[in-house]
């Protein structure tokens, strides 16, 4: 006769405890499976000011968007610099190479990482530019920039 009471009562409890560890698992997968990338992106697309600051050849801006530390490329030479020496060789390349123009052909990415490639004028010659950004703390940062010559 107990059982019999007894019986619904804790069928009922291990019903609701199924369903509370079922809710906190749903929490937690979402939770975690939020990209950082998507959830702070709201439609934002990084690549426009560093597309405009690389086709108007302005080095000072375009620094702005620089991790702290970043590779940049240019031709063949390959340097890891900190914000103020990349800032210091993309300005001695706009000197060179005075900017006409910069579009973005290929945007893609996953994450918190996204890439580009553009083309860019510049000095009557036409670049091949890849940027990857790195999404940190408040905002994405470029964090390898490569110019190359196109054939």
């Amino acid at each position: 006769m107990k059982f019999a009471v007894l019986f619904p009562i804790l069928f009922t409890k291990i019903l609701l405890m199924k369903k509370c560890i079922l809710c906190s698992v749903v929490a937690f997968v979402a939770m975690f499976s939020a990209s950082p990338a998507v959830a702070q992106d709201n439609g934002y697309d990084v690549f426009n000011p560093i597309s405009k600051y690389l086709g108007l050849g302005d080095a000072e801006r375009l620094s702005a968007w620089f991790s702290d530390n970043l590779e940049i490329t240019i031709f063949s030479d390959s340097n890891d610099s900190s914000r103020n020496q990349a800032r210091q060789i993309m300005k001695s390349f706009f000197n060179s190479y005075t900017p006409r123009s910069f579009e973005i052909t290929h945007k893609a990415g996953r994450s918190n990482m996204k890439y580009a490639l553009g083309t860019l004028n510049a000095g009557g010659e036409v670049f091949l530019v890849t940027i990857f950004v790195n999404f940190k703390d408040s905002g994405y940062k470029i964090q390898h920039i490569k110019i190359e010559q196109m054939d």
